[in-house]
């Protein structure tokens, strides 16, 4: 009876322990969940103070791919149960977009804070050849809000890119000075190939274990990304090591809509831009690399763009886009065809209404339909893979993969 007195007796106190030591993880996780726009006050009739308002001194720059700076640690290791946190920002054609994260189980991470606006930075770009002012206004407010939202965080590493609109500006390097005294931030200009490759490794979670070949494909607003990806030998754990041919094409849905027209597609207007992107297409030299792959049940599309999650919010008749419902939706070739059939049928006004595409969008869908019918004609399938996922994910995955934060069982450690 002693012996089993003692035992009662040491079990309750040992449980209160462990409950309390969950408490204390479940607290953590509710904070990074809420992200710095939940400034609530904990008194009511008073507002929130978040850390910018205790430091209203300059904010140093970002520098892409280098630790930020932790000045309430120093060289103190985090707690165990203080996972890192990542970020990534892509300000392309059309968007700006930001994704914080923490790495989790098995490659996977959780997006702790996020941010996305269009903001045309390369309106006018295909005309005059430079970044317009009101657009680089545009971009530089987006800017501002990621900058906040990194400063409020303890980031272990950050990428923060630009693409084809600074990339082909004769004043993108100018406008990205601006960026940096304004917004704080210290943006790369990424190459084509590098822009393929991180489409690729933001997709990797989407191809499963049978698929043999892929042909993923990127409609930015000022370039296209195709690459051409071959898994019938042995598999590597990072999706892009098995590209066997990748091109970018110079088109993307502001560019071609700002030379035929968005607003008004006749049919004939339609038909033009698609053949205006498959003479380009033509010129690709590595569009065969998977020809002995394209009977194959086990080869697919797999598209990663707001054309393709338009599409597919269209075809799920959505009253508003919900990412959890199309990212990884397949759609079978008749589908596609019907959904293209159907927005081409559409006036702008009905594109408008729709709550897929919306005003920001409704100039934008055709020229991206366009291009994406370009795409299916050189790589015919009977299915298309979408995702809601892109160059952010990507530089997600290769920043924490590169900093060694999962274990050899798949857990994140801090």
């Amino acid at each position: 009876m002693n012996g089993q007195a003692g035992d009662a007796t040491h079990n309750q106190k040992g449980k209160p322990k462990k409950r309390r030591k969950r408490r204390r993880g479940r607290k953590v996780f509710a904070r990074d969940d809420a992200g710095p726009e939940d400034n609530r006050s904990p008194v009511p009739g008073k507002p929130a103070v978040s850390a910018l308002d205790l430091k209203p001194m300059a904010a140093p720059a970002i520098s892409p791919v280098v630790p930020i700076p932790r000045p309430d640690q120093g060289n103190r290791r985090p707690p165990v149960h203080e996972l890192p946190v990542f970020a990534a920002l892509d300000l392309g054609t059309n968007n700006c977009r930001l994704l914080v994260a923490v790495p989790t189980r098995h490659g996977q991470f959780r997006v702790i804070d996020a941010f996305s606006r269009i903001v045309r930075l390369g309106e006018g770009l295909t005309a005059n050849g430079r970044l317009g002012q009101p657009a680089m206004d545009r971009a530089v407010e987006a800017l501002k809000v990621c900058g906040d939202k990194l400063r409020v965080r303890k980031i272990r590493k950050a990428r923060l890119i630009a693409t084809e609109a600074c990339r082909s500006a004769e004043n993108g390097v100018e406008f990205l000075d601006r960026v940096e005294r304004e917004a704080g931030l210290k943006l790369e200009i990424i190459d084509r190939q590098t822009e393929a490759r991180l489409a690729v490794s933001g997709c990797g979670s989407l191809v499963e274990r049978d698929t043999q070949g892929v042909v993923l494909f990127d409609i930015g607003g000022g370039s296209s990304e195709i690459a051409l990806i071959d898994l019938t030998g042995r598999r590597s754990p990072r999706l892009a090591n098995h590209i066997v041919s990748w091109t970018s094409l110079p088109v993307g849905v502001v560019s071609l809509a700002e030379r035929f027209g968005g607003r008004t597609v006749t049919r004939e207007i339609f038909t033009a831009m698609v053949d205006d992107v498959a003479g380009r297409l033509a010129a690709f030299d590595g569009r065969d690399r998977l020809s002995h792959l394209k009977a194959s049940p086990n080869f697919h599309l797999l598209g990663t763009s707001g054309t393709v999650t338009t599409l597919a919010g269209v075809h799920l008749d959505l009253e508003h886009y919900d990412r959890r419902r199309v990212d990884g939706l397949w759609m079978d070739r008749d589908s596609v065809d019907r959904m293209v059939e159907r927005l081409v049928g559409w006036d702008f006004q009905q594109r408008c209404a729709n709550p897929c595409i919306g005003a920001d969008r409704a100039d934008l869908v055709l020229a991206g339909c366009a291009i994406l019918e370009a795409i299916r004609a050189v790589w015919p399938s009977e299915r298309l893979r979408v995702a809601d996922r892109g160059l952010r994910e990507g530089i997600l995955s290769e920043l924490m993969a590169d900093d060694g934060v999962w274990r050899n069982d798949g857990r994140a450690r801090a």
